[in-house]
């Protein structure tokens, strides 16, 4: 059964890790595809992967003229939206004492700021049936060192969320969360630390982690799938974790 079939959808960071396999989850469920990039050259990669009726837009998630635009070009494609999953992220590693003012603004501008605004401008075109999700992380409930602002932000979209899901269910809008932990992704690689470090960060959580593995993207795209369906028409303003147990600890 096609749970999205007919559905216009919007993924924000759809190029790659949670994203792309989002995206191809979604598409073989029915829906009709847009997703953004930073990246000129992984967007062209994960076009190629999902075929050539999927709208692709590069866009910086942390900058409003973007976010604008990339509203505009969805709202002329599609005509409205029944799915948003802003998942767009970015996270650099850096001791507290080490923070510089333009990590801090890069990261609250794409983590924060930039989803604030994504859900603002998609409201036009939401549908009054449409599902709003949140990719969150486990850092939004966690001390993580080293990932100050990361894990501030987080928190920061917990409590959005809560707020949303009641400001917006009037509208018949459903927001929702889901908080990944450590997942095999490309943003591992992506987050500033030497090979030796990331190896030895990646082996740490391994030793931790109850499940004794990291997820695959595609585990958190099946819970996606059921935030963005209508088998989850009675959850509003939640969190689904996805973290294999790790925050139990």
């Amino acid at each position: 059964m096609q749970r999205l079939s007919g559905k216009n959808v919007l993924i924000t960071g759809g190029n790659s890790g949670i994203g792309l396999a989002t995206a191809k989850l979604f598409q073989e469920h029915g829906a009709r595809l847009a997703i953004t990039g930073r990246n000129p050259a992984s967007l062209g990669q994960a076009r190629v992967a999902l075929g050539g009726d999927v709208l692709t837009v590069q866009s910086d998630a942390g900058k409003l003229s973007d976010i604008e635009l990339l509203m505009d070009q969805v709202g002329k494609h599609f005509g409205q939206l029944d799915v948003l999953f802003v998942n767009a992220a970015v996270a650099h590693a850096t001791p507290f004492e080490f923070v510089t003012e333009a990590e801090f603004d890069e990261m609250s501008a794409v983590n924060f700021k930039g989803i604030f605004f994504t859900i603002q401008k998609a409201l036009p075109l939401l549908t009054n049936n449409a599902s709003i999700i949140v990719t969150n992380s486990i850092t939004n409930n966690m001390g993580s060192p080293n990932f100050s602002v990361y894990g501030a932000c987080k928190a920061a979209l917990r409590s959005l969320v809560k707020t949303l899901g009641l400001e917006l269910i009037g509208r018949g809008i459903r927001i929702n969360a889901i908080s990944p932990g450590p997942i095999a992704t490309p943003m591992y690689g992506r987050v500033g630390l030497p090979n030796e470090v990331e190896e030895m960060v990646k082996a740490e959580i391994l030793s931790k982690s109850p499940i004794k593995r990291f997820g695959e993207p595609e585990e958190v795209a099946r819970v996606a799938l059921f935030l963005a369906s209508d088998d989850a028409s009675y959850i509003v303003g939640d969190e689904i974790v996805v973290d294999g147990g790790m925050s139990l600890l």
